[in-house]
């Protein structure tokens, strides 16, 4: 599981360098195929910062922390859980704060699928009203928005939660997000209406 670590880490920068997170915000985990514990970032620990001593161990059935002993894991720990719970699928699962994605969702704007990219990796963004981060009601309110599959959720004047079947997808998905949520802001400076902003027609996995 160290190699998870590893691509956790990477993601944190690049999630910082990118602007999808300030401070010490956003929580990242991911477990292998099939497994029942997952890595998650501790408690207090910065995005640009994390090396393979910023991840606890939990268990996916009891939610528990195992390794290291004495290190706490994120607050959001309830999020992962009740997510992984409901899709054994999903192998990564990205927390961020993308500011133009939560200012358009606060905004009552849906954020369009313009681009092939956004189409493919994204599918469909779900939406979680708002609820308290750290939350009972925030985890499983999420974990009934990926149910059906959905791999994109925006959480009400909080943030994002994006998953994946590797670190890597999960990645990807939560970058794409924040461009659509972008070209969707531009889109309505330039034409003050929504309803003229084109999303990308459905089409096969060809990318």
């Amino acid at each position: 599981m160290a190699n998870l670590r590893d691509q956790l880490a990477r993601v944190g920068r690049e999630a910082v360098r990118a602007r999808l997170v300030v401070g010490s915000g956003g929580n990242l985990s991911a477990r292998e195929p099939g497994a029942d514990e997952f890595w998650v970032t501790a408690s207090g620990t910065w995005l640009d910062e994390l090396d393979a001593g910023s991840f606890v161990a939990v268990g996916v059935d009891d939610g528990t922390p195992s390794v290291p002993p004495g290190l706490r894991p994120t607050s959001e720990l309830g999020l992962h859980v009740a997510t992984y719970r409901v899709r054994p699928d999903v192998n990564a699962i990205v927390h961020l704060h993308p500011q133009v994605t939560v200012l358009l969702d606060a905004l009552g704007e849906r954020i369009r699928l313009v681009t092939t990219d956004h189409a493919f990796y994204l599918r469909r963004i779900g939406r979680v009203p708002f609820q308290p981060p750290g939350s009972t009601e925030l985890a499983d309110a999420a974990a009934r928005a990926v149910a059906d599959g959905t791999n994109c959720v925006v959480l009400a004047h909080h943030g994002c939660s994006v998953l994946g079947e590797s670190v890597e997808m999960a990645h990807r998905r939560a970058a794409n997000l924040e461009e659509a949520a972008r070209l969707t802001y531009r889109a309505l400076l330039l034409t003050r209406d929504s309803a003229t902003i084109p999303d990308c027609p459905p089409f096969a996995d060809a990318i």
